[in-house]
């Protein structure tokens, strides 16, 4: 059996924290299961923190300075490595996603962020905070804008994206910018960067009626499941969770349309936008 991904520490400083996590759980003779099981978590709990995919929490830190003597370090040092510029309840998500080979998303509502055009990005804050600032506005769209360049890369990480028909309908931010977003969808999917599917309104009853859902896999570490709503958000790891939520993901994809006929759907509600925003 291979042994462990070797860690970038330049990376991050959640890597950083990851690396010397496994360096000091390694010398202390600790398997991941055995260091999991004071803190009440499973060995693969274990395995992403020091990977990386996972945000070390105080209250984990505290316990992995005791149960390894390692004098307040992880303590210590969590708190910067948390620091994001993300909104709490999704920031382990999007850190998370950095590091992943494959995500697989089913949008409801909304165009997936990694997919988003900045005026899309835009009309989607001021919804959501129609009093604040807008220097606040400008940092959520910049944050947005930047977590879309997991994207540059021609290969990874690889998004198969289900859109409901609903997402493609609700003329966010008026017809001239949706049509630019779903252009920027298609333009992504003519250069195969991504795969998408629209779920269709005669689908029907589907799968994934509750709301959206991400689904992360990595080279490294066992896979995620993130679930998401207004101003709230929740990962899971437990691999019987995770394994429903795959089967959601596969069911959503057997209901919509081939991604060939959904290409052909995108580009058609994009080029009636287009004739609407005509004087």
């Amino acid at each position: 059996m291979c042994g462990p991904k070797p860690l970038d520490p330049s990376s991050s400083p959640r890597a950083l924290l990851g690396a010397e996590l496994r360096h000091r759980r390694e010398r202390a003779g600790f398997t991941q299961e055995e260091l999991g099981a004071p803190l009440f978590v499973s060995g693969s709990f274990i395995g992403q923190l020091e990977a990386g995919t996972r945000r070390m929490q105080p209250e984990y830190a505290s316990r992995i300075d005791e149960v390894l003597g390692t004098e307040g370090f992880f303590a210590r040092n969590c708190k910067a490595a948390n620091k994001s510029k993300y909104p709490d309840h999704f920031a382990e998500a999007a850190e998370a996603e950095a590091h992943a080979e494959t995500i697989k998303e089913y949008a409801p509502q909304l165009i997936p962020g990694l997919l988003q055009t900045e005026a899309y990005a835009r009309a989607v804050f001021r919804a959501y905070q129609p009093t604040a600032t807008e220097d606040v506005i400008d940092e959520l769209v910049e944050a947005r804008l930047e977590r879309g360049h997991l994207l540059d890369d021609p290969t990874r990480p690889l998004l198969w994206a289900v859109l409901d028909e609903a997402v493609l309908r609700r003329a966010t931010g008026g017809p001239k910018v949706m049509a630019e977003a779903l252009r920027k969808v298609a333009e992504m999917f003519r250069r195969h960067r991504v795969i998408v599917q629209v779920l269709p309104f005669a689908a029907g009853a589907h799968a994934a009626l509750d709301g959206a859902l991400e689904l992360m896999a990595f080279s490294d570490a066992p896979p995620l499941a993130y679930l998401d709503g207004p101003g709230w958000g929740q990962l899971e790891d437990g691999p019987a969770t995770v394994a429903r939520h795959e089967l959601t993901s596969d069911l959503l994809g057997a209901s919509a349309l081939s991604p060939e006929a959904s290409l052909a759907l995108i580009e058609s509600v994009a080029e009636d936008y287009e004739h609407e925003d005509q004087p």
